[in-house]
């Protein structure tokens, strides 16, 4: 009898499944058929079979005849009661023969046993993807829908699946049901707990296949993978760039919204970013929860530490494709790319000059603001960066916590000590785009681009006289208050400039750091060996625009153009004469007062000119340094040797106004000219005779002795 009643008489033409009755086979064989006889009245909601459709029923008239005896929730079928009894006594009567995972319910079972075998009976009719259940499938179809059924009864937003709306709703009320076993912390969510307890186990059970780095979290990996394919599937609708993180969009969108969603509660300052908000609170507490391994420096901020580690690791995995050169963040390898591309995309609100960085903009724009927010607690000056601020203290306490790796020298800034490097590497990074020159400091190319665009950005607020560099104006500005705060220990001297005094404190010293390398002859400034150089290299790299006469120094060229311009800026205060240089006014007015600084140490002859002491000397030395090149005569000056070379070419080249002749020096026309006027300016001291040239008065024998 038992046999009978266990034959399964009764089986499906299409998958072969037996059954017990025939009315069993009918309700499967819908299954291939797809056949839902029975239509809900209310809904029109169609089921294969009728006690499926008795059940939905009770879903309209809200009848839930069967209610839990633990807690009083009521359900519309006897198998949820069951299964809900469940969560109760824990009872988990299914278990998979795979893995030997345990399930409260058998549809539980039936979907973890897909993810054993791989199989998703249920696809996409718009994509095509495959899911293992039914639920999952449908949560998928309303991202190709919108649809968002379930909506947060405190701030209306909604979402497309239940299990997000609960999750949701516990930022609202602050539940976190999932507590760590290990350190108790709370969670809201199931998955949030499991991604937690890996910290303390350190699994990392997802592996990148690019690369093989392991991650705690699945999402982590997917969102590390862009850093390998270049996806970015998130786009700004505002400016069209895309990013790879979702987070990273919103914060992004912050920009153009200007939204600051999170707020200090001691100084009410608002930020776009809930880390940000988190960080500037420690400047109000001072915590710094983050401390390094290696040296035990303390940190705000996590990104700073991670920062910072790598400056013991010397690790620089970000490289410049143009010139090579390794960064340690990302961010550096950006900023650094602009150098070479020109880029300055942050510009300022009040006078569009712009920047390469964001930082630099803030700094620049309370130059405008007159804002300085950081001020130093010893002294109380303040400054508008904070780095200028940790420099500043450095000159309290001394320290230079920059050494060289080369040669020792320690500096108190770390921009200072790359500078200084480059003396030792000879690195030239900045380039002119003009004439390739290339410069150790960017600084000097901006300075350099000035010669090429002759752009005058400084100008003096009193005279408007303008210039290329800052520290010019601030020099000349001396001109005008007579400040000369460099001052000589030796002889009290003062000086507008710190080079100046430098320069002067070799004049005590005796020191002349800058020698020839061709003669070895060696000079206190840079620039007069620069000169001397030219002497070597008969370089005369400035030329007159108006005759083509060139030059070995620069101001000598400003001098000589005022022969073609007829400028004499430098007048004498005693009798008004103007001079077209500084050297004649100041030569001129020993005629005023008599001055002879320049004395012979053999005779004590003293001269108002060091040129003519020089040529004096030669009466001592005798010697004659200008030879003549047709009939080696020697002379002791130029001017000599010149008027000498004119007996041989015969040139005369300057003539009478009055009767033409010509003559070979100007003394001679000068005192020919005395022929025609009567002028006698030299006379005798005895008998008071006058003659018209000096020799005559030298050569006259008064009668009178």
């Amino acid at each position: 009898m038992s046999s009978l009643a266990c034959k399964k008489s009764f089986s499906c033409s299409v998958c072969g499944e037996g059954f017990t009755r025939r009315q069993q086979l009918i309700t499967h064989t819908r299954t291939h058929t797809g056949e839902k006889p029975f239509s809900c009245s209310v809904c029109d909601r169609r089921f294969a079979r009728k006690d499926y459709l008795r059940e939905h029923a009770k879903t309209h008239t809200g009848e839930k005849p069967f209610s839990c005896s633990v807690c009083g929730q009521d359900f519309t079928q006897r198998p949820h009661l069951i299964s809900h009894t469940r969560t109760h006594t824990g009872e988990k009567p299914f278990s998979c023969s795979v893995c030997g995972r345990r399930f409260a319910r058998k549809d539980c079972l039936r979907e973890h046993a897909r993810t054993h075998t791989g199989e998703k009976l249920f696809s996409c009719s718009v994509c095509g993807q495959g899911f293992a259940t039914r639920q999952n499938l449908k949560s998928h179809t309303r991202t190709h829908t919108g649809e968002k059924p379930f909506s947060c009864s405190i701030c209306d937003r909604r979402f497309a699946r239940k299990d997000y709306l609960t999750e949701h709703t516990r930022t609202h009320t602050g539940e976190k049901p999932f507590p760590c076993s290990v350190c108790g912390q709370g969670f809201a969510t199931r998955q949030n707990l499991k991604s937690h307890t890996r910290t303390h186990t350190g699994e990392k059970p997802f592996s990148c296949s690019f690369c093989g780095q392991r991650f705690t979290q699945g999402q982590h990996l997917t969102i590390h993978r862009r850093t390998h394919t270049g996806e970015k599937p998130f786009s700004c609708s505002i400016c069209d760039r895309k990013f790879s993180h979702k987070s990273t969009l919103k914060m992004h969108t912050r920009t153009h919204t200007g939204e600051k969603p999170f707020c200090c509660s001691v100084c009410s300052q608002r930020f776009a970013r809930k880390e940000s908000l988190t960080e500037h609170r420690r400047t109000h507490t001072g915590e710094k929860p983050f401390s390094c391994s290696v040296c035990g420096q303390e940190f705000a901020a996590r990104q700073n530490l991670h920062c910072h580690k790598k400056i013991h690791t010397q690790e620089k995995p970000y490289s410049c494709l143009v010139c090579g050169k390794g960064f340690t963040f990302n961010t550096q390898l950006k900023i650094h790319t602009r150098t070479h591309t020109g880029e300055k995309p942050f510009s300022c609100s009040f006078c569009d000059r712009r920047f390469s960085h964001r930082n630099s903009l803030q700094i620049h724009t309370r130059t405008h603001t007159g804002e300085k927010p950081f001020s130093c607690s010893v002294c109380g000056q303040s400054f508008n960066s904070g780095a200028g601020l940790r420099s500043h203290r450095r000159t309290h306490s001394g320290e230079k916590p920059y050494p060289c790796s080369v040669c020792g020298q320690r500096f108190t800034h770390k921009n200072n000590l790359k500078m200084h490097t480059r003396i030792h590497t000879g690195e030239k990074p900045f380039r002119c785009s003009v004439c390739e020159q290339r410069f150790t400091h960017k600084m000097t190319l901006d300075k350099h681009t000035r010669t090429h665009t002759g752009e005058k950005p400084f100008s003096c607020l009193i005279c408007d006289q303008r210039f290329a560099q800052r520290q010019h104006l601030k020099t000349h500005a001396r001109t005008h208050t007579g400040e000369k705060p460099f001052s000589c220990s030796v002889c009290c001297q003062g000086f507008t400039q710190r080079q100046h005094l430098k320069t002067h404190i070799r004049t005590h010293t005796g020191k002349k750091p800058f020698s020839c390398s061709v003669c070895g002859r060696s000079f206190r400034h840079k620039s007069t060996l620069q000169m001397h150089t030219r002497t070597h290299t008969g370089e005369k790299p400035f030329s007159c625009s108006v005759c083509n006469q060139s030059f070995t120094q620069k101001q000598s060229l400003i001098i000589h153009k005022r022969i073609h311009t007829g400028e004499k800026p430098f007048s004498c205060s005693v009798c008004g004469q103007a001079f077209s240089t500084k050297q004649y006014l100041k030569r001129h007015s020993r005629t005023h007062t008599g001055e002879k600084p320049f004395s012979c140490s053999v005779c004590g002859q003293s001269f108002a000119h060091n040129e003519t002491l020089k040529t004096h000397i030669r009466t001592h030395t005798g010697e004659k340094p200008f030879p003549c090149s047709i009939c080696g005569q020697g002379f002791t000056q130029m001017a000599h040797l010149k008027a000498h070379a004119r007996t041989h070419t015969g040139e005369k080249p300057f003539s009478c106004s009055v009767c033409g002749q010509g003559f070979t020096q100007s003394q001679h026309l000068k005192s020919h000219r005395r022929t025609h006027s009567g002028e006698k300016p030299f006379s005798c001291s005895v008998c008071g005779q006058k003659f018209t040239r000096k020799d005559g008065a030298v050569a006259h024998v008064c009668v009178g002795i």
